[in-house]
């Protein structure tokens, strides 16, 4: 080889090595480019952020554990929040625009907040949607999370009352224990019956005390008597709160109804010393471990034979703020929980507030027979409100169910006072 090809030849194989090069540097810099766009995408995944109060154990956290491992580019970021904190805190956080995407409310707040335009309207949204169909919930949830005729929100979970009995003290009292009383009159009667000062039983337990569980328990006896918080002193109601005065005078519960919580009075159910309970199905796993008797659940009496009837309402709703940066992600949020409510009950314990999910039996014969009763109850489960001064108007409730069980007051008085008071917050 002559010194000129071998020149031509030395040239061509640098010309080649810098070709190479040239393709390494390229790849190099494609893959950084990939990597980068990578690494740029995942930062750019829309942050969606929850509020509730929802513990490990409850649904928020694990749902939204569930719905980050879609990979999906909406990534959601939980905080929980404290009972008492909830509606100064979300208000707060609302009008210095810090508030989450999403937040779970109680059901009586949720007016405070759709009144003020804090909650986004979700009608158009829910109409569009093949997750979220308002005839899948029962009633009481439902007009729970509306105002003005439009939705701003959808149902989280439920709750309900109703009356549980001990059927062993029943046998024991010469009752059927099939027949748990049906009417106002027949509960006055069969406590009664099953009241033993000398045991240290009382006939009924339920929950009086001058907060919102004082107000929960009452008002479903004011709107079967024909009343509700908008006419709370009509003659129905006034009966309704005669009756409670009358089974509280003769002793057939316990004094300190007024100042007892509904997890204590149902403490006394379980313990031996009350022979009924009014009460919710949160008590259900409780009443499994403590209750050494046989017992059962019957709808709540109503004022008379074919009378309408009611029920208290509780538990949370979600909703989306209306001055989120993602109204759009927040709702796909929000159909995700939605689309995973047949595991409410299954994996959290909680009643999903739609009619038409099936509660599987677990194997408890008395819990699944419990269950069945709670869900009819729900049928007729109203909501406190919808109101944006609920708390005002539960207040005046609490004042007069407090005046007249004391003595203070005549039943019709109390309610004719606290009649008054409301009036003048609706205006």
């Amino acid at each position: 080889m002559g010194l000129v090809e071998d020149k031509a030849h030395a040239e061509t194989q640098e010309e080649e090595t810098m070709g190479i090069r040239k393709h390494i540097v390229f790849g190099a810099l494609a893959l950084a480019s990939v990597s980068l766009f990578g690494l740029s995408a995942q930062a750019e995944d829309v942050k969606i952020t929850v509020w509730s109060l929802d513990r490990d154990i409850q649904p928020a956290p694990n749902l939204i554990k569930d719905f980050n491992a879609l990979d999906n580019g909406i990534t959601v970021e939980y905080r929980q929040i404290q009972f008492d904190d909830v509606v100064s805190e979300a208000m707060r956080a609302y009008s210095t625009g810090q508030a989450p995407d999403i937040i779970a409310i109680d059901n009586p707040e949720h007016a405070l907040f759709a009144s003020r335009g804090a909650f986004l309207d979700l009608t158009d949204k829910i109409a569009a949607s093949d997750v979220v169909k308002p005839e899948n919930y029962y009633p009481g949830p439902l007009k729970s999370v509306m105002w003005d005729g439009k939705y701003f929100g959808i149902p989280k979970a439920t709750n309900t009352i109703a009356l549980y009995y001990n059927k062993d003290m029943f046998k024991a009292a010469g009752l059927d224990p099939d027949k748990p009383p049906q009417t106002w009159d027949e509960l006055v009667e069969t406590a009664r019956k099953l009241t033993d000062p000398s045991k240290n039983v009382y006939g009924l337990t339920f929950s009086a005390k001058a907060n919102e569980e004082g107000t929960f328990q009452f008002l479903p006896w004011a709107q079967m008597g024909g009343g509700g918080y908008d006419k709370i002193n009509s003659e129905g109601a006034v009966k309704a709160l005669e009756t409670w005065k009358k089974i509280i005078d003769e002793k057939l519960a316990s004094p300190d109804t007024l100042t007892r919580s509904q997890w204590d009075s149902t403490g006394t159910f379980n313990s031996g010393n009350a022979a009924m309970a009014i009460s919710g199905p949160w008590e259900l796993d409780r009443m499994l471990k403590e209750a050494k008797f046989d017992w059962a659940v019957a709808l709540l009496p109503v004022p008379e034979q074919g009378a309408e009837r009611s029920s208290a309402m509780g538990d949370f709703n979600w909703a989306i703020f209306s001055n989120t940066e993602h109204p759009d992600e927040a709702f796909k949020v929000l159909e995700y929980f939605v689309s995973q409510d047949d595991r409410m009950f299954k994996d959290f314990g909680q009643l999903p507030p739609r009619s038409d999910i099936t509660i599987a039996p677990t194997g408890e014969p008395l819990k699944d027979a419990a269950l069945k009763v709670f869900i009819e109850q729900l049928q007729y489960a109203q909501p406190r409100g919808p109101h944006p001064e609920w708390p005002k108007i539960s207040k005046a409730i609490q004042d007069a169910i407090q005046a007249a069980l004391t003595g203070q007051m005549s039943a019709k008085d109390a309610l004719d006072q606290a009649a008054e008071r409301i009036n003048a917050v609706l205006g």
